[in-house]
C-alpha cells in the first residue's frame, strides 16, 4: 500500500513538545503571511527502525521453534537477529497540529516450518497524531488486514523521535499467537530522517524576505534534540538563526527555550547534576520471579520506579563526572529493586529467593564500560559487584542541550554477575539494554522515556498462571496473568528462546521452571551451610 498523506480519519493530536518540532521544521512550514492558512508540509526519505519485541525474535528463530525472518521490498534486519528497518518514508506534516503521518516501505515474513506458521507485514505507517503504529498483516494463508493497529507509541519529544517507547496491542497479540503479548512492551521505536535526502523549500531569496528563520527544510531533523538549526546541519551556513530564535516566540516552554538552552554550553568536562538510568535486569528473570512457579513479587523503591506491565527498571538522581573530550563517564544513580520468590510454607515463610540491586553504577570510556551494583542475597550483601559489561554503539559521547544520552548500550553477564544470580545464566549471557541520560547543567532537562514502557513504582505481585514456562521464558507476568498454551492455533507460544511451551506443552515447561526453582532454593541452602 502506498503512503496515504490525507487520512480524514487521523485525530489530529499535538506534540507533547509541539513548539520544539515546529522550530525544527523550518520557516517553510512557519514563513507564512499572518492568519494565512497553513498547508500539509509532504516529508520524503524517512526510515522506521523497530524489533516489535525482542522475546518474540528469540522465539522464531530458537532451537526448538527453527524458524526464520525474511525482509523484503526494501526492509533489512540487523545483525545478531535484531531490529528491522523499513525505508523510504514518504508522508505530510501538519503545521497547525505539529503531526506527521508516515507510511514505509518493506516487508516481514516470520515462518516456521516445524510450528507451522508463517506471518507477514507489511506497510508499516506511523501516526504521531494517534500514537500508534499500524501495518497491514496476513497470517498463514488467509487474507490480508489492512491497517491493524499493532502498537501505541509514545509521544514524541519535541523533535526526537528515537528511543519511543512500545506497547503491543491485541490485536498484536492475535496475530502473534500469544494473548499474553497484548498489552506487553515492545522494542523501542525510532523514526529518522536518512542522511543525503533533500526536501522541498523555498529559494534563498523568499526565505530572507519572508521570515529570518532558517529555511533550508520543511521536515523534522534526524537529530535528537535538534542542538543545531535545520539550515546549519542540511546547508552548513553557521549563520543562520538557531530553534532558539523562534522557539522564543512561544508562549509555551520547549525544550529548546529552556535556560540551559540560552545559556554558554556546559565545558566539556565535570561534575554531573541529574540523569537517570533505565535497566530491566533481564527480562525472563522478572518474568520467572513473579510466574507460577516461584510465585513472588518485585518491588522498587528508594527512588527507583518500575515500568507497568512488569517493565523495565528507572534509576535516578545520577551524580558523577563526565569528559566529553576523553569520552569518558561515570554516574551513580538512586534507588533499589528487590527480587523474592519461592516462599516457605506458612505463616511468615521465608523466600529462597531474596535478592536486591541497589546503589547502581555505570562507567564507560570509549564506548565500553561496566555496570555495577551493591547486591544483597538472602541477607548477605556484596558491595561493587560488576554485573555486566557494557558496550555502546558509538565511543565517542556528545552532549546536546547539556545533555549527554547513550541509548541501547549492550549489557552482557560477567562471571560476578553469574553468581549473583545462583548460576542460572551463564558469563557473556546478554541482559536487558541500558539506556542512561545525564544532565551536565542544572538547567538542562533530561528527555523522557528512555525506552522504558511507563513510570511509576510498583511491584510485580504474586503470580498463579503467568505466561512463562521457566527462568528464561518471557511473557506477561505483572500479577499472574498471561498465557500459558500459546496463542492462535497453538503455533506461537507466550515464551521468549530457551522454553517453548508450544513445543514442550504447559505441564514440562513447569516442570522445567520447578526444578530451577528447588535447584535455586538446594544451592542457597548448600552455600549457606559451606
Amino acid at each position: 500500500m502506498s503512503a496515504t498523506a490525507t487520512r480524514a480519519r487521523r485525530r489530529p493530536v499535538m506534540f507533547a513538545a509541539a513548539v520544539a518540532t515546529a522550530t525544527a521544521l523550518g520557516a517553510a512550514a512557519l514563513a507564512t503571511a499572518p492568519g494565512a492558512a497553513a498547508a500539509s508540509v509532504p516529508l520524503t526519505g524517512y526510515e522506521l527502525s523497530w524489533g516489535v519485541k525482542e522475546s518474540y525474535r528469540n522465539y522464531v528463530t530458537g532451537p526448538y521453534t527453527k524458524g526464520t525472518f525474511t525482509v523484503t521490498d526494501g526492509a533489512s534486519q540487523a545483525d545478531g537477529n535484531g531490529v528491522f528497518t523499513f525505508t523510504d518514508g514518504q508522508g505530510t506534516y501538519d503545521s497547525t497540529n505539529h503531526t506527521l503521518h508516515l507510511a514505509f516501505k518493506g516487508s516481514l515474513v516470520a515462518e516456521s516450518p516445524v510450528h507451522g506458521f508463517k506471518r507477514v507485514l507489511s506497510d508499516f505507517q506511523y501516526d504521531s497524531a494517534t500514537g500508534v503504529l499500524t501495518a497491514d498483516l496476513t497470517a498463514d494463508d488467509g487474507p490480508t488486514q489492512q491497517d491493524v493497529p499493532f502498537a501505541k507509541v509514545a509521544a514524541p519529544t519535541g523533535s526526537d523521535m528515537s528511543g519511543l517507547a512500545t506497547t503491543l496491542t491485541t490485536e498484536a497479540g492475535t496475530f502473534l499467537g500469544s494473548p499474553s503479548y497484548a498489552g506487553a512492551a515492545g522494542d523501542p521505536l525510532s523514526v529518522v530522517k536518512k542522511q543525503g535526502t533533500t526536501s522541498p523549500s523555498p529559494s534563498p531569496s523568499e526565505s530572507e524576505t519572508t521570515s529570518p528563520e532558517p529555511t533550508s527544510s520543511t521536515e523534522p531533523t534526524s537529530s535528537p534534540t535538534s542542538s543545531a538549526s535545520p539550515s546549519e546541519s542540511e546547508t552548513g551556513n553557521p549563520s543562520s538563526p538557531k530553534p532558539s530564535d523562534s522557539a522564543s516566540r512561544s508562549a509555551k516552554p520547549s525544550a529548546s527555550a529552556s535556560p540551559s538552552a540560552s545559556t554558554a554550553p556546559a565545558p566539556s568536562r565535570g561534575d554531573i547534576a541529574d540523569g537517570r538510568l533505565t535497566w530491566g535486569v533481564k527480562e525472563s528473570f522478572r518474568g520467572y520471579v513473579v510466574g507460577p512457579v516461584a510465585k513472588g513479587l518485585i518491588a522498587a523503591s528508594d527512588g527507583a520506579s518500575q515500568a507497568s506491565g512488569n517493565g523495565v527498571f528507572t534509576f535516578a538522581d545520577a551524580t558523577g563526572t563526565y569528559d566529553t573530550e576523553g569520552g569518558t563517564l561515570s554516574a551513580a544513580f538512586k534507588g533499589s529493586v528487590n527480587f523474592k520468590g519461592h516462599q516457605g510454607e506458612g505463616e511468615g515463610g521465608g523466600y529462597g529467593l531474596d535478592l536486591t540491586l541497589d546503589n547502581v553504577r555505570a562507567a564507560l570510556d570509549g564506548g565500553s564500560g561496566k555496570l555495577t551494583a551493591d547486591v544483597t542475597s538472602l541477607g548477605e550483601k556484596s558491595p561493587n559487584v560488576v554485573l555486566a559489561d557494557l558496550k555502546g554503539a558509538s565511543t565517542k559521547l556528545t552532549a546536546k542541550n547539556d545533555v549527554i544520552t547513550v541509548h541501547d548500550v549492550t549489557a552482557t553477564l560477567t562471571e560476578a554477575g553469574a553468581k549473583a544470580f545462583g548460576g542460572f545464566y551463564d558469563k557473556g549471557a546478554a541482559l536487558d539494554p541500558v539506556n542512561l541520560s545525564v544532565a551536565l547543567t542544572k538547567g538542562a532537562e533530561l528527555p523522557s522515556g528512555n525506552g522504558t514502557s511507563g513510570g511509576g513504582s510498583g511491584t510485580g505481585g504474586t503470580g498463579t498462571s503467568a505466561g512463562t514456562g521457566g527462568i528464561d521464558g518471557t511473557g506477561s507476568t505483572t500479577g499472574g496473568t498471561g498465557s500459558t498454551t500459546g496463542g492462535t492455533g497453538g503455533s506461537m507460544a507466550a515464551t521468549g528462546s530457551n522454553v517453548p511451551v508450544g513445543a514442550l506443552g504447559a505441564a514440562a515447561a513447569t516442570t522445567v521452571a520447578a526444578g530451577a526453582g528447588v535447584l535455586y532454593a538446594l544451592r542457597r541452602r548448600r552455600d549457606t551451610q559451606a
